[in-house]
């Protein structure tokens, strides 16, 4: 059996895909999927043992180049290779109009997706040749399992999804015995943990033997870590790296402690034990999945230093943390 998988953003949900296709790889011997996603994260999809190709979508840069992908001829280039395959199942498990329009309608094969009370966009489900009816009320791993478990036609396994990519990845990219890895960097600046905090907290660990190492992505993230790294020798901020570098770093770390981003999705599907701090997100429904996955919501603590920013995360302290981070760090012991 061949499917083709419609995944195409963001990292985080890429990462929230892979369990069901463990699911199907168990049920059903012998199955490959091909895997449309974006270029930014065409890597991820290649990690699995399931996957046999990868079909890098650019929707976020055509839609602002609609005149030159067309004329380069990128578009053509991709609709061939989308449709030299037949596919025994095409399963659009994004749910939005526009991975129906510019990817599953396109392709060759019986098109399955969320019904019209289920996906995020329901005008996608006019698409699909079968429409699945799933809570919205459940974790998007669990939601997409589900979606492929009844696509696929297997018993949805009552054990907990695995993600199947740590074999991908050999520790040593790092010059250190034990570390851990501090994910400091987020888009949107209430999601932020403060970097007073960052700061008692690495104190903790560092005063405790701990290396610390702390990736960026960009010139802002690389300056946010060199302030939080300054003055303190057993901090690393780590060079310029790609995801498929990054994603080595946390697979060889003992934990880490992550704001709400993709990287701390990584993590989990790394089986690293991780915990995760959120202001204003819920984690409910996209939370840390795995284990040794926590997520610290500041409202559930009280007090703080008042004049931190943002203030949302007043009362998720740097004792806070580090207590929970100790005894995440005992357990995996």
């Amino acid at each position: 059996m061949r499917v083709l998988v419609v995944k195409t953003s963001s990292m985080g949900d890429v990462i929230h895909t892979l369990p069901a296709l463990t699911d199907a790889m168990r049920a059903i011997p012998g199955i490959q999927f091909d895997w449309v996603v974006e270029e930014g994260f065409a890597e991820i999809p290649g990690w699995h043992p399931a996957v046999d190709q990868v079909i890098p979508v650019a929707i976020r840069r055509w839609r602002k180049q609609l005149l030159k992908t067309w004329r380069n001829g990128e578009w053509q280039q991709y609709k061939a290779r989308l449709q030299i395959q037949k596919y025994d199942y095409v399963i659009d498990a994004q749910g939005l109009l526009k991975s129906a329009l510019l990817v599953t309608r396109l392709a060759r094969g019986k098109r399955v997706g969320l019904d019209k009370d289920s996906a995020r966009e329901p005008l996608a489900s006019w698409f699909y040749d079968q429409s699945i009816n799933i809570s919205k009320n459940m974790h998007a791993v669990e939601r997409t399992r589900k979606l492929f478990a009844g696509a696929l036609g297997y018993a949805l396994p009552e054990e907990k999804g695995e993600y199947c990519i740590r074999d991908s990845f050999i520790a040593g990219e790092i010059d250190a015995d034990k570390y851990l890895v501090f994910l400091h960097s987020t888009t949107r600046f209430d999601k932020h943990w403060p970097e007073v905090y960052w700061k008692q907290l690495i104190g903790l660990a560092t005063e405790a033997g701990w290396t610390i190492c702390l990736p960026w992505g960009n010139s802002e993230e690389k300056t946010r870590a060199e302030r939080l790294a300054d003055g303190i020798a057993r901090v690393k901020v780590l060079p310029k790296l790609n995801l498929k570098q990054v994603t080595a770093v946390l697979a060889g770390a003992e934990a880490c402690v992550s704001v709400d981003t993709g990287l701390s999705h990584m993590a989990a599907a790394l089986d690293r034990p991780n915990i995760t701090l959120f202001g204003p997100t819920d984690p409910g429904l996209v939370g840390g999945y795995g284990k040794q996955q926590l997520s610290l919501e500041s409202r559930n603590y009280s007090n703080g230093d008042q004049t931190v920013e943002p203030k949302i995360f007043a009362s998720l302290t740097a004792d806070v943390v580090w207590h929970e981070l100790q005894n995440n760090l005992a357990a995996n012991v």
